[in-house]
């Protein structure tokens, strides 16, 4: 995984918690679920960039 990916994923991951704890603070249920999709989506890539690097080495 380059580093670059890995900040990348990281933003994500934050953009999402900053997404459901507004919308938790706003009563907003679809931003809430927004934000928790972006931390899945961020936890899944850096997933497959784990598997990539194992296969790899």
């Amino acid at each position: 995984m380059s580093a670059s990916d890995k900040i990348e994923n990281a933003a994500e991951d934050v953009a999402g918690k900053a997404k459901e704890a507004t919308g938790e603070a706003t009563d907003n249920e679809k931003l809430e679920a927004e934000g928790q999709a972006d931390q899945t989506k961020a936890s899944l890539k850096k997933a497959g960039e784990n598997v990539k690097d194992a296969v790899s080495e």
